[in-house]
């Protein structure tokens, strides 16, 4: 792994090319609003004054339809492809999807808002906010993206995001701390991704709260519970741990909270499931 420069790192996965792309796109938005627009938006918006949903208490405690028996709570997705499966729900209409995510019970809602490998936008961020903005104890909102630049976590804000995804591996560990701070200093909170012990170590010094173990390898897209089992291990017991990828049953449910997990993000499993109620229910672990 080698830097790119003083924000990016290279990971010889298919992450270069997507984060290569995402700065690009950046690059093309940043030439018609400066980070200072985006700072006097928000400043003359109603963003500032509603305060986001705390994700880390709803990935303890659940939302308000969470089941009261779920020993593990669930973040749905909102997924119409990636790079490893391709399109499996090109038409899925977001805020539809995460109306079922609600009325599940799940705690929060991931919302993809990359176009190129995963089909979605920003607009499905504010789709999803929208949904639950006049509710309290809703599902918290996460956007889940390939986030480098401040310019990215202000606009999370914006669109009404609670939380935001940083990627360990991508980002050299001062920017890391920087966006870490910034996410913070807005009211949200990071869940922050790792996946070896390495990239741990890395998100333990700089004072991650919630942390993701993926468990789908980046070079070559194999995905392995034992991965989350080996790295739980390794993390203090005040961290909040985020199961993800390769859950894909009741069964691997279980086999997560025994390792440790918090809860489970899970994408396209809950997308293609044509039982939505019943299958996020088993992945609760809640009893029927």
């Amino acid at each position: 792994m080698s830097a790119t420069n003083s924000n990016t790192r290279l990971t010889d996965t298919i992450l270069d090319n997507i984060v290569e792309d995402r700065k690009n796109f950046l690059q093309a938005q940043k030439s018609h609003f400066a980070v200072k627009d985006l700072e006097l938006v928000f400043a003359s918006s109603d963003q500032k004054s509603r305060s986001p949903q705390n994700f880390g208490d709803r990935l303890l405690r659940g939302s308000k339809n969470t089941p009261e028996s779920a020993k593990l709570r669930l973040i749905g997705e909102i997924k119409r492809a990636s790079p490893s499966k391709g399109d499996f729900n090109i038409n899925l209409i977001s805020s539809e999807q995460a109306s079922l995510y609600h009325d599940v019970g799940c705690a929060a809602v991931s919302v993809l808002t990359e176009e190129k490998y995963f089909k979605g936008s920003i607009s499905d961020l504010v789709d999803v906010s929208n949904l639950f903005s006049a509710e309290r104890n809703s599902p918290a909102v996460l956007r889940k993206d390939f986030i480098f630049d401040y310019f990215q976590v202000l606009e999370s804000r914006l669109m009404g995001a609670d939380a935001l995804l940083l990627i360990v591996a991508i980002l050299d560990e001062e920017y890391l701390k920087f966006l870490l701070d910034q996410t913070r200093s807005l009211g949200m909170e990071a869940l922050v991704e790792i996946h070896t012990e390495q990239e741990l170590e890395v998100a333990l010094r700089v004072d991650a709260k919630i942390i993701g173990i993926n468990n789908r390898n980046l070079k070559d897209f194999t995905e392995d519970l034992s991965t989350f089992e080996h790295l739980s291990s390794l993390c203090p017991s005040d961290k909040i741990l985020v199961a993800e990828s390769a859950i894909k049953s009741r069964l691997d449910a279980d086999r997560m909270l025994k390792a440790g997990a918090d809860a489970l993000l899970v994408g396209e499993s809950l997308v293609r499931s044509r039982e939505v109620t019943d299958f996020a229910h088993q992945l609760m672990l809640a009893d029927n």
